[in-house]
């Protein structure tokens, strides 16, 4: 089976393609960029670089959330036309198992800067959910695994460093960018999605529909019609 994988869910684009579970090729492209710019010329290039053409594929794997409200829309409205266009599958899997290493022992906790102490947060053991994907405030992640015999930290931890050392200094923590590589992987013999009704897991609404949520809590209407 041959496997075009892309996450941009933050400021890293990661992209790979694989055959028969063998990486292929790769690349992660980590400073702020418009990823709706670069995101199809960096397919292309892998692409070209194997000497191969769309027809060739047969999988979509991307990142589906959470992360970047439009880093998310980019992702999944690429691959969404890809697979369609090509009639090949397309794979939905979390932007938070994405950072998590291949071989990591123990509890991972991925972690994404959400802004203001908050994170999303994943909770794997064996690429296995042990706790549901979630935006909770740091503070809050630290009480979920504060029992737990041997936790890692993965992601976007630079901030957290401190908190992690001083409430749970037990723990591990490792900086890790996205790898689309490891996202195929995990998901490899995962069912198709249904492409009609494949969406972003945004696992938190924009701030500006809560705020208008907040406003119009009475009323039953519907922050989608009413834009």
């Amino acid at each position: 089976m041959k496997v075009l994988t892309f996450d941009t869910s933050s400021k890293a684009l990661s992209l790979a393609i694989l055959e028969d579970k063998q990486v292929l090729a790769e690349t992660t492209i980590n400073i702020k960029k418009n990823h709706s710019i670069t995101l199809m010329p960096a397919i292309d290039f892998l692409m070209a670089s194997l000497d191969w053409t769309p027809t060739d594929l047969d999988r979509i794997v991307v990142a589906q959330g959470p992360g970047s409200y439009t880093g998310l829309r980019i992702a999944v409205a690429t691959a969404k036309t890809l697979a369609h266009t090509l009639n090949i599958e397309l794979v939905g899997m979390s932007s938070l198992l994405a950072l998590v290493p291949r071989q990591q022992e123990g509890l991972a906790v991925p972690i994404m800067d959400a802004r203001r102490n908050n994170v999303y947060a994943g909770f794997y053991e064996n690429a296995k959910p042990v706790m549901s994907e979630a935006h909770l405030s740091f503070a809050e992640v630290l009480e979920q695994v504060k029992d737990a015999e041997q936790v890692t930290f993965v992601g976007e931890v630079g901030a957290f460093v401190e908190q992690i050392q001083e409430q749970l200094p037990q723990a591990s923590y490792q900086e890790t960018l996205p790898n689309a590589a490891n996202l195929a992987l995990w998901a490899w013999d995962k069912e198709a999605d249904s492409l009609h009704d494949f969406v972003p897991n945004y696992l938190k609404r924009v701030e500006a529909e809560e705020n208008w949520l907040k406003n119009h809590t009475e009323s039953g209407e519907s922050y989608i019609k009413r834009l």
